[in-house]
Formats: C-alpha cells, structure tokens, sequence
C-alpha cells in the first residue's frame, strides 16, 4: 500500500470514529432528555429540579416520590429496555432473511406469541390468581417459535422473499383468528385483561417487571453481541461465513432462537407493538453509515430505547388523559419509513 493510499485509509477510520461518536452522543443525550420528559409530563407536573432530587437525593414530597418511583420510572425502563429489545431482534431477523423488511410483527412472530400468551392467561387464571412474569415470556417464546418454525418451512419451498413476507403476514392472521376464537369463550374478565394488553402499552409496569425484563433482554443482547464477528462474516454471505470457520445450521439456529426471545420478552410484557423492528434497524444503519455488527447492535438497541420512549410519552400526552396503544404511535412513525424502504429497495433494482 502506498503512503498516500495509508494516509486516505487513516482518514476514512477516522471520519468513521467520529460519525459513531456523534450518532452515540446524540442517541445518550436524546435518552437522557426523553427520560427526562416522560418524568416531567402527565397529569402531576414536577419542576425538573425536583426530579433530579427525587432520581438522585431521593429528596420530595410524598406524593412526587411515589409518581416517580413507583409510576412513572417503571414505565420509562421498560419502554427503554423493551424498545431495544425489539429492535434487536428486528436486526437478527433482517440478518437471518438477508432482508430488511423482515421483522417480528410482519412475520407473524408477535402474533404467535400473542397467540400462546392469549390462552396461557385464560387458562392459567383460571388455576392461579397470578402468573409470573417468567411464564408469560416462556408462553411468548413458545408462540414465536411456532411462527418462527411455520414461516423457515415456507423458505425452504419459497425462495422469493415478497411471497415469504406474504407468507408470514397470513400467519399472523391465522394465530390472530385463534387469539379471537379463544377470547370468544373466556370470561368477561379475562376478555378485559387481554384487550387491554393486547393493544400494547407500557402502562402498569412494576419494578419487578423491570428486573425480569433486564435480567432476560440483558442476557440476550450480551449473546448477540458475543456473535457479533460470525454476524459480520453471515452478511457477507454463507460461503465466506463458512470459510471463517461459521457453522451455518447452529448459527441460524442461534439466531432465531435470539430473536424469538427478545420478541416474546416485549410481547409478553407490553403486548404485539408494530413496525419498531423494521424500521429503527434502518434508521440505526443509515444514521451510522454501516452494517458492522459491532456497532450496529448497541446503535440499534439505544435507537429503539428513544424510539419506543418518544412513542409512549406521546400515546400519554397526545390526547390526554384519553391513552393510545403504543401501536398506534409507532405505526404512525414506523410505517413511511418501512414504504421508504421498499420504494428505495425497488428503485435500485
């Protein structure tokens, strides 16, 4: 290599460095003020000096405290956490199906999980006053696999990937019927309790649900980020992971059972939420300018925390004090961007 040729290669890592620095720093300022946000705005307004006493003096009134600690700083974690999470598994699917629209929710994985999450809690609450939150993700996980399983049958006869997308949307159809042929024959209590989940929403989190959701989508996203390097070498295609010394079966494997945990955990806890795990990978790609696994998984993670906590401050306030499902924000702001992406995916062909 040339001196000149090393010199413009040390620029161009270079001005790499820096574009990840600066999309990171905004991505943490823009949490921070977000979080920030969502403490300060509903129906009790507080001073944000007195939040920050409340956060980290645990210094206020009674009341302040409770609305914070108790109320509103659950909800904040999950959206956060959750958001990442179904990012997260957003990128694994696109990375599994070489494509970017592939997606938990246009796959039917979310309504599979909503499916066995469905009739786990008519059946279940029938023997038990409670279920716990392990049981829900572990019901979740189950639907998503039974999706996740349907649609890698459909591949193996369908090699295009508009008819699997198709594909995949009958599917959620098809476990949405069942979801609702089931509800017919629940109690008018239990058809509450699910409606009300089903829409998707943040609202009536606990701290114990912020330490399972944690503790699951922590676990899982370190995992991902320890496959980052055979992410990296599967992108450039099989025969080149293959040289790299990739097991392909295990990797895919790995990789749907990665991102069917990550979607069940958010599906169990906050209900089916639409379009954040096509659209936030896409932003968190352009917004980096590369692929590299490396970067991309904690970039689209942090995306997808601000995305889904700008989405529930709004579905709070929006309408007020009237609350929209956490679907219907992100819908709003996730679909142009999936129509962008396929009219953008059309035009370079």
């Amino acid at each position: 290599m040339s001196k000149d040729n090393h010199l413009g290669f040390r620029n161009e890592v270079f001005r790499r460095r820096c574009r990840y620095m600066l999309v990171f720093a905004i991505l943490i300022v823009a949490f921070f003020t977000i979080t920030v946000l969502n403490i300060n705005t509903g129906s009790v307004n507080m001073p944000v000096p007195n939040i920050f006493k409340a956060l980290f003096l645990r210094e206020g009134t009674e009341r302040e405290m409770d609305i914070i600690w108790h109320i509103r700083l659950p909800r904040i974690i999950m959206a956060a956490v959750l958001g990442g999470a179904l990012s997260l598994s957003g990128f694994l699917l696109q990375t599994f199906f070489e494509n970017p629209i592939a997606g938990p929710y246009v796959l039917g994985i979310s309504s599979g999980a909503k499916m066995v999450v469905a009739l786990v809690m008519i059946v279940g609450l029938k023997y038990a006053y409670t279920l716990s939150s392990y049981s829900l993700i572990i019901a979740a996980f189950v639907g998503s696999l039974l999706s996740t399983g349907f649609i890698l049958l459909v591949a193996r006869r369908i090699k295009n990937m508009a008819a699997l997308l198709v594909a995949g949307i009958m599917i959620g159809y098809i476990c949405s019927a069942v979801t609702d042929f089931t509800v017919t024959f629940a109690s008018d209590s239990d058809i509450v309790n699910l409606h009300n989940w089903s829409l998707g929403s943040f609202s009536g989190m606990s701290w114990s649900n912020v330490q399972v959701g944690i503790i699951v989508v922590g676990i899982t996203t370190i995992l991902t980020m320890a496959m980052s390097k055979p992410i990296g070498a599967f992108q450039l295609g099989e025969a080149y992971a293959q040289s790299m010394g990739v097991n392909i079966k295990i990797f895919r494997v790995l990789l749907i059972l990665l991102s069917s945990m990550l979607s069940a955990c958010v599906t169990a806890f906050a209900g089916p939420i639409s379009f954040v795990g096509i659209a936030v990978p896409f932003i968190a790609k352009g917004s980096l300018g590369t692929s590299k696994p490396l970067v991309v998984i904690p970039g689209a993670f942090i995306c997808g925390a601000v995305f889904c906590m700008l989405c529930d401050l709004i579905a709070r306030t929006a309408f007020a004090p009237v609350e929209l499902s956490i679907s219907t924000v992100t819908s709003i702001f996730g679909a142009p961007i999936v129509i962008y992406m396929m009219i953008r995916k059309r035009s370079r062909i």
